[in-house]
């Protein structure tokens, strides 16, 4: 079997190449840079721009991932290219190579399109991806983390200074490890009865999600201390946003847009769209899997 990845080269999609190669999955690859060979797997140059580049990937495939997204931009716009626009392109390369199989990576934040451009362009996406006519699957994680992970990284800076600043207390979110949400993608595969034209929300297990005050004590607790943690109301976290703009640019993680989900009360994912416990489910407990992810940071320099 061969597939299409998209976003190979980002943190989920970096850990689902590690996955697929246990697995003894072929992979068709998309990237913009120059990569090392690796076993088992395929480069195509190109973009979710570039629709050549697009045709040559899905090109003799059984199925496509689609991990690629924009989570971060100074620019809404950059959240309509990317997610938008670049499924659209991907949906009729699709077409015309006579693809079927679409899994697509949406995000927990398509439940609430209203509270940020980048869940707003997730909710588009998956319209877009129920419309094709494909046999299509779309996964909406909650938090995602693990090794190579950026964006959790300066909580677990934080942390070692032992101070963690947190959205609002009243706030829960489920957690899913990168390797287990990688395990299920290629589960998915297949589709079937039960599987196609579904759409699942996948989590680590935690019946009710974990507090931010619960979040921040077991990254704390993954580190090896015992953190002060502060909630920051919206109006803290829109200046703090703000802050984070004039520091570090467009480079900045807290934007003005990540601060309307961040605010919002309910990331916990749906008990009645979790993914079939027959075909799937979650391998690592959050706890472990936290303080693995701190000693890979660790040894790799990140912190």
């Amino acid at each position: 079997m061969t597939l299409a990845l998209t976003g190979a080269t980002g943190f989920v999609g970096s850990t689902l190449i590690e996955c697929a190669a246990e697995a003894g999955t072929h992979l068709k690859a998309l990237t913009r840079r120059e990569q090392a060979p690796c076993e088992n797997m395929e480069w195509v140059r190109g973009g979710l721009d570039d629709t050549a580049a697009l045709r040559r990937l899905v090109r003799g495939t059984e199925a496509v991932l689609h991990v690629a997204g924009v989570v971060n931009t100074p620019d809404p716009a950059g959240f309509e290219a990317g997610n938008v626009t670049g499924t659209l392109n991907l949906i009729d390369a699709c077409r015309a190579e006579g693809v079927s199989r679409f899994v697509f990576v949406s995000s927990l934040s398509a439940r609430e399109p209203d509270l940020s451009a980048y869940g707003a362009s997730k909710a588009r996406a998956e319209q877009l991806v129920m419309a094709s006519g494909l046999d299509w699957t779309i996964v909406r994680p909650p938090w995602i983390y693990g090794p190579r992970d950026a964006d959790t990284l300066d909580m677990f800076k934080a942390a070692r200074w032992g101070l963690m600043p947190m959205p609002p207390s009243e706030g829960r979110s489920s957690l899913l490890h990168a390797a287990d949400l990688s395990r299920l993608l290629l589960a998915l595969v297949p589709g079937g009865e039960g599987v196609s034209g579904q759409v699942f929300e996948p989590d680590d297990g935690r019946k009710g999600g974990w507090s931010h005050y619960e979040v921040a004590r077991a990254i704390g607790w993954a580190m090896g201390r015992r953190p002060w943690v502060i909630h920051l109301s919206r109006r803290s976290l829109e200046r703090a946003a703000r802050a984070d703009r004039a520091f570090r640019g467009a480079k900045a993680k807290l934007t003005a847009d990540r601060v309307g989900y961040m605010a919002h009360p309910d990331w916990v994912v749906s008990e009645g769209a979790k993914p079939p416990a027959d075909l799937w489910e979650p391998r690592i407990p959050t706890l472990e899997g936290l303080k693995a992810t701190a000693g890979w940071y660790r040894a790799n320099r990140w912190l």
